[in-house]
């Protein structure tokens, strides 16, 4: 025999039963239940600040989109405001004038020369 079987002998009539500590269930059972509905309750709460903030974030980029449109419109009217002041400012140096009388000059067919 060895070692082992000849030491659970020696002790063997001394152990008796093995007691094992008694379970309320129902208690348990309720700390579970409990457990589960605050869980889901707090899932349902982080998705729906979740699909709030992703709404949020949608119409900041709408918006976004809108001034960028905005923006460029500015920045091309005061471009072309800033340009058109600098040609008005440059002909009044150089003494331009509205025109009011248009004479138009008659070209008949014929008279340009012809190569023979």
């Amino acid at each position: 025999m060895t070692t082992l079987t000849l030491s659970y002998k020696t002790i063997g009539h001394k152990i008796k039963a093995a007691h094992f500590p008694v379970l309320r269930w129902k208690p348990l059972l309720w700390a579970a239940v409990l457990l589960f509905l605050v869980t889901l309750v707090a899932y349902i709460v982080l998705v729906n600040q979740l699909t709030r903030g992703a709404f949020l974030i949608k119409d900041y980029n709408k918006q976004m989109d809108k001034l960028v449109t905005e923006n460029k419109k500015l920045e091309t009217s005061f471009a072309e405001s800033g340009f058109l002041g600098n040609v008005q400012q440059q002909a009044a140096e150089l003494n331009f004038q509205k025109t009011t009388n248009v004479a138009y000059v008659q070209i008949l067919d014929n008279s340009v020369g012809m190569a023979k």
